[in-house]
C-alpha cells in the first residue's frame, strides 16, 4: 500500500510534517502518526514523538475507539447484501427481548434509535467489560431517552446491540466475524481487539503542568462493537481506500456509498456546523469541502479517519493522549494542503463511443415553465439535468433502456424523465415526475397542463 514518499512534491511534504508536528507540539502528545492517500494509495507518512530516537511508524499499534464503529457497520450492511436482514426491519425480529427492539436496524446504524449515549452504571471506558456481561447491564432500565427515529442521539450502546446482532445471525463472535469477512480480505493485518506489539501506550496529559498518566486500556466486553479496536495508520488508510471505492470481496461500491449517504435528522446546531451522520459514517462540511470517515477516542488515544471522495484524498491520524490535540482538525488540514498544493487532475475528457440520435435529439434548453434548464449527454451514458441560472433542482438520470430514464440525486433521485412525442414522433415535451418541460416558455401547442393562454404572451400598455 505504502508508496514512495516523492509521489508528492517536496513543498507539500513539508507542509504534512510541519501540521503534524504543530500539532504534536501545541497539543502535548506524547506521539502523533499521521498517513495520507491519494487516488487509491498511501503517499505520505509522518510522525512526531517525545522520545528522541523513537518515532512510530505507520506499523504502531493505536486505540481508535470509535472508528470501530465504521468496521461493525460494515458487517450489518453485508448481512443486509446476503438477505439476511432489512435496514427497516426492526430490531426485535432478530434480537429480541433487548427493550430496544421498536428501533430499525438502520436507526440504529444512524444513531437514530432513541438510546442514551452512554452505558450507566461505572464509566464504561474505564473499567472492564466483566461488569457488563448482559445487555441488560448495558442498556439499563430505560434504554431509550427519546422518541425512536425524530432525532440524531449518538449512542454507545446502540452498537453494542448491532454487535449482538452480528453474533445472533453468523452464530460466532463479532471479533471473529470481522477477521474473517472484513480486516483478512482486505488485508489489514496489524488490526485487532488487543493490542499486538509494537502498540502505542495511551497516557493523559496534565493539563496544567507538562506531565503524564498512564491510562488504562480496558477489555470492553460486550461494547467492543462501538470501539475496542486497535489498528495502524497503514491499516486505515487501506480502510479509508476501501470505504471511498469499496470491493466486491466486502461491500460494494454502491453499499458503501449508501454507508456516506446521510441518514439521520440534523439537530439544529448540526445543521449550522455542517456536520451529518449516514451509516457508520461522520459527514463534514469543511470550509466547503465534503469530508466523510469517523473520529474515535478512548483514555489515553484520539484518532480519524477522513476523506474527500471529489478530491480522492483521504487523511488518518492517531495519537495517545486523553486530550489535547485534535485529529479531525489535523486530518482535515492534511487533505486541504494536499487538494490545495497538487489539485486532482481531469481524466481527459473523451466523446460518446457511439451516438443515439433519439437521445441527441433531447440534449439542449428545456423550460420548466419559465425556469431555463439544459440537458446535457455525458460519454458514460447518463444525462443530465441543470438549471442554466446555476443553481437549484438538478441531477443525473440513468437509462432505464426502454427510452426513460431515472434520477440518481437531490430532489430528482429515483423520478422518473420521458420524452412525450407527438403521433408523428417528434417530441412534444420532457414529463418529470408529472413536471413538463417545453422548448419555449410555455409553448404553444404542447401539452401543457392548465393550458397555454391563447393571446400568448404581452406587455402592458
Amino acid at each position: 500500500m505504502t508508496t514512495p514518499q516523492e509521489e508528492l512534491l517536496p513543498g507539500t511534504r513539508r507542509a504534512l510534517l510541519h501540521r503534524i508536528a504543530v500539532a504534536q507540539s501545541e497539543g502535548r502528545t506524547p506521539s502523533l502518526v499521521a498517513a495520507v492517500v491519494r487516488d487509491g494509495r498511501t503517499v505520505w507518512h509522518g510522525a512526531r514523538s517525545c522520545v528522541d530516537g523513537e518515532v512510530p511508524d505507520e506499523n504502531v499499534q493505536y486505540r481508535i475507539g470509535s472508528i470501530t464503529k465504521t468496521f461493525t457497520a460494515v458487517l450489518v450492511l453485508r448481512l443486509r447484501d446476503e438477505g439476511l436482514l432489512d435496514l427497516g426491519d426492526p430490531l426485535e425480529k432478530h434480537l429480541p427481548g433487548t427493550g430496544a427492539g421498536e428501533a430499525t436496524i438502520a436507526e440504529l446504524l444512524a444513531h437514530t434509535g432513541g438510546l442514551a449515549a452512554e452505558s450507566p452504571g461505572p464509566w464504561w471506558e474505564r473499567t472492564p467489560g466483566a461488569l457488563r456481561p448482559h445487555l441488560s447491564d448495558v442498556l439499563g432500565e430505560q434504554p431509550l431517552l427519546h422518541p425512536v427515529g425524530r432525532r440524531h442521539h449518538y449512542s454507545n450502546p446502540g452498537y453494542t446491540l448491532l454487535g449482538s446482532l452480528v453474533e445472533k445471525l453468523r452464530g460466532e463472535p463479532w471479533e471473529d466475524v470481522l477477521r474473517r469477512e472484513v480486516l483478512e480480505p482486505l488485508g489489514l493485518n496489524r488490526t485487532s481487539g488487543q493490542p499486538r506489539a509494537p502498540h502505542a501506550g495511551g497516557w493523559a496529559v496534565h493539563p496544567w503542568a507538562d506531565a503524564m498518566l498512564p491510562e488504562p486500556a480496558e477489555d470492553l466486553g460486550l461494547m467492543a462493537p462501538a470501539g475496542q479496536l486497535w489498528s495502524t495508520t497503514a491499516d486505515l488508510a487501506r480502510f479509508a481506500v476501501f470505504l471511498l471505492r469499496g470491493d466486491d470481496r466486502v461491500l460494494s461500491a454502491s453499499s458503501v456509498r449508501e454507508m456516506r449517504t446521510p441518514a439521520a435528522p440534523a439537530e439544529t446546531a448540526d445543521v449550522v456546523d455542517g456536520v451529518a451522520y449516514g451509516l457508520g459514517m461522520q459527514l463534514i462540511n469543511w470550509d466547503g469541502r465534503l469530508l466523510v470517515g469517523h473520529s474515535g477516542s478512548l483514555p489515553g488515544f484520539l484518532a480519524t479517519m477522513l476523506f474527500s471522495e471529489s478530491d480522492d484524498i483521504g487523511a488518518v491520524v492517531l495519537t495517545n493522549c486523553t486530550s489535547g490535540p485534535m485529529p479531525a482538525l489535523i486530518a482535515g488540514d492534511l487533505v486541504r494542503i494536499v487538494a490545495e498544493a497538487e489539485p486532482r487532475i481531469p481524466v481527459p475528457w473523451r466523446p460518446l463511443k457511439e451516438v443515439d440520435p433519439a437521445v441527441l435529439e433531447l440534449a439542449g434548453q428545456w423550460y420548466w415553465g419559465t425556469h431555463a434548464f439544459a440537458l446535457r449527454v455525458a460519454a458514460d451514458g447518463l444525462v443530465f439535468l441543470e438549471p442554466l441560472s446555476g443553481r437549484g433542482r438538478r441531477s443525473r438520470f440513468r437509462a432505464n433502456g426502454d427510452g426513460t430514464w431515472t434520477g440518481l440525486e437531490g430532489y430528482y433521485a429515483g423520478e422518473l424523465l420521458r420524452a412525450v412525442r407527438r403521433p408523428d414522433g417528434t417530441v412534444d415535451h420532457l414529463d418529470l415526475g408529472s413536471f413538463v418541460f417545453t422548448r419555449q416558455p410555455y409553448e404553444e401547442g404542447a401539452d401543457v397542463p392548465g393550458g397555454v393562454d391563447p393571446e400568448g404572451w404581452r406587455g402592458i400598455g
